[in-house]
């Protein structure tokens, strides 16, 4: 079994990565909200980092409040300005559709109409984040 992670910030992207991709709507759920609950409950920092802005980050924002969510910060690190002016959002893992490894589902395009873009297995991710010890 491997050794329990010490508490850890972690960006989480919004499109493809918490529901599928359906921009400048909410996408459909696809199975990160009881993870995200998880890593929360085990002491893990959330941060929001996602490209939406304006009235479109106030849906995703609204989307983790509903599911009771807890986010420590939103496209920002709440402590970072205290020992850096990089605009690059510190975090300790980043989980987003669009990074190396992702583990994705790819919708069969004959089945859908809407965008058939992947989005991330959280099946297999919630595997993984085990495996690793963040939710051991």
């Amino acid at each position: 079994m491997p050794a329990k992670k010490k508490r850890s910030i972690i960006a989480v992207d919004f499109d493809g990565t918490c529901v599928t991709h359906e921009y400048p709507e909410v996408g459909r759920e696809i199975g990160a909200t009881p993870i995200l609950l998880d890593l929360v409950a085990h002491g893990h920092k959330l941060i929001l980092f996602t490209m939406r802005s304006r009235k479109e980050l106030d849906d995703a924002v609204k989307w983790f409040k509903e599911r009771n969510i807890h986010l420590w910060g939103i496209n920002n690190n709440p402590t970072q300005r205290a020992w850096t002016v990089s605009p690059k959002v510190h975090a300790h893992l980043y989980i987003d559709d669009a990074g190396a490894c992702a583990p994705l589902i790819i919708p069969d395009q004959a089945d859908q109409e809407e965008d058939c873009r992947p989005y991330i297995d959280w099946e297999k991710l919630g595997q993984w984040l085990h495996e690793q010890g963040y939710l051991s």
